[in-house]
């Protein structure tokens, strides 16, 4: 597994595995997420280069894989990223998560977000995180990461 923060946070990372599954819900056949992307298992977005059919359904064990490796990745995004700041856990859980759902390069994208972030000023990081697109296309989970965001974990 990645190099990572501390104890607690370790005691952790089950809980957020299981946030984001509940979070993202469970397919076992490609859909299309909010955007039209397809998207298998717990919003694993298909790649060109992965082969999925549609109208099949694939095991529950092979998409757990899927996940475990998408929430590495969003880990080492996290790692490489953000590490470096020494984040309290509740602000790097919801950097991963953002991570898992939107890539390290829509993460990114919140500029001022992450600035205040930077500066411990989570109260207009969340302002941030509600004033944007990602707000509208998931308001509830945007809300309770605003939750652990501001949360004194």
């Amino acid at each position: 597994m990645a190099f990572i923060f501390n104890l607690n946070f370790l005691k952790n990372l089950d809980l957020l595995k299981k946030r984001i599954k509940k979070n993202e819900g469970f397919r076992s056949s490609l859909y299309s997420d909010q955007l039209g992307n397809p998207t298998i298992g717990y919003g694993h977005f298909i790649r060109n280069n992965e082969n999925f059919t549609s109208n099949k359904k694939y095991p529950k064990k092979q998409l757990k894989i899927l996940f475990e490796e998408d929430f590495n990745i969003a880990l080492r995004g996290y790692n490489k990223n953000y590490k470096k700041f020494n984040y309290k856990n509740n602000t790097a859980e919801v950097l991963i998560e953002m991570i898992y759902q939107l890539g390290i390069n829509g993460q990114k994208k919140f500029k001022r977000m992450n600035k205040y972030l930077k500066q411990n000023n989570l109260f207009m990081a969340s302002f941030e995180m509600k004033n944007s697109l990602w707000y509208q296309q998931t308001p509830k989970r945007v809300n309770s990461l605003i939750i652990i965001l501001l949360s004194k974990k």
